[in-house]
């Protein structure tokens, strides 16, 4: 039996410890964040990985893996289907297993719990959060975290990412990125099949969505846009991949900055108008505007009213002055119940929004039973 040491609680270095852990050795991973506020997209686990995650014990069902069903090229200005990769030969019968779309915290989790459990072969493996390593030593081998203490083992695996510190001590020099030929870009976002069956325009791409992948490629000027489902096709992952030269850097790659959806927009600006809608979460102001319109009066009054007994309204009637129209004024405490008790929010959210998109509606199940009238009204 070895002491294992993986720096990294990533894909890799997760996987490489459960096989460590099945075969018989003692594993020890280290890692410096604290899991707690795993980020990211979705992935794609094709057979070759696939085979062996089902055979370490990994349900797909469970942590809501999607088989592939179909994947199609469609043009990126009309929509138009340019062809789809046959379905023969399939992944399955290539590789012998499905190719998954997963999102890539379902993956993690997935492996952290195989790398964990209780249960299954080998000791289970040992999980060390906020262990920031700082130092490695080959000749022992063995690692230093941030505090400085030195933990020594028989074998340490270098799992720490894109930007590793461990490649620079084996091979002694920075591992510089290598400027891409092709593509040089990447914008990544998520969105739910939920904002997307709401709205009447945008309702259409979930029409036979199940494990569906499709491409937009626009190859005169080297912008892809690439989407499919995963978690069990409640969301979308999209990724829109283009080269810019003024998107080059000294500081190389950088997969967590964050950007505006504008600035994605304006790099596909020429593409169909439907699969912009698709991807623009531009209504959120302006459904941001109608709350405000609907509650900012009413929110500001009640504050003020506050200031003062149910029986004082008088007191403060110079302060709602600026807030309420004169005869909105509740004057008495009959007044005051009806303008802080009597208030349909439900029908005036409901009405506004209909002004705004006539197509609103609020989901089935939004409610679990009627919503009590208000007497009078």
């Amino acid at each position: 039996m070895l002491n294992v040491i993986v720096v990294g609680a990533g894909i890799a270095g997760l996987s490489a410890a459960i096989a460590l852990r099945r075969a018989g050795h003692c594993v020890h991973v280290y890692e410096r964040s604290a899991l707690n506020n795993e980020i990211g997209a979705a992935i794609n686990v094709p057979p070759n990985a696939a085979r062996f995650l089902l055979a370490w014990g990994l349900d797909p069902a469970r942590w809501r893996f999607i088989p592939s069903r179909r994947v199609s090229y469609l043009d990126p200005f009309t929509l138009e289907p340019l062809g789809n990769i046959p379905a023969r030969p399939s992944p399955r019968s290539i590789g012998g297993c499905e190719l998954y779309y997963t999102h890539r915290v379902d993956l993690h989790n997935a492996l952290k719990w195989m790398a964990t459990r209780e249960d299954g072969p080998g000791t289970p493996v040992t999980v060390h959060l906020k262990a920031s390593v700082v130092g490695y030593d080959s000749s022992k081998p063995s690692i230093v975290l941030q505090g400085g203490q030195e933990i020594v083992g028989d074998v340490v695996i270098g799992a720490d990412g894109v930007h590793s510190q461990a490649s620079e001590a084996i091979v002694g020099r920075g591992n510089d990125p290598v400027q891409p030929i092709h593509y040089n870009s990447c914008y990544r976002f998520l969105i739910p099949a939920s904002v997307l069956e709401e709205d009447a325009e945008t309702r259409f791409w979930n029409e036979g969505a199940d494990g569906w992948g499709r491409l937009f490629i626009d190859y005169s000027t080297r912008r892809r846009l690439v989407t499919y489902p995963c978690r069990n096709n409640t969301i979308y992952n999209f990724v829109g991949i283009f080269y810019d030269e003024n998107m080059k850097t000294d500081d190389g790659e950088n997969w967590q900055r964050s950007v505006d959806i504008a600035q994605v927009l304006n790099e596909f600006s020429d593409f169909n108008p439907k699969l912009l809608k698709i991807i623009s979460p531009s209504d959120i102001e302006k459904r941001l505007e109608i709350y405000n319109q609907l509650r900012w009066k009413r929110a500001t009054a009640i504050q003020i009213l506050s200031m003062a007994g149910l029986e004082q309204s008088e007191l403060v009637r110079d302060d709602l002055a600026g807030v309420l129209e004169r005869d909105e004024v509740p004057m008495d405490l009959h007044a005051l119940y009806k303008f802080t008790f009597a208030f349909n929010i439900v029908d005036a959210s409901l009405s506004a929004m209909r002004e705004y998109d006539p197509n609103f509606r609020l989901p089935s199940d939004f409610f679990e039973r009627d919503v009590a009238d208000v007497p009078g009204q």
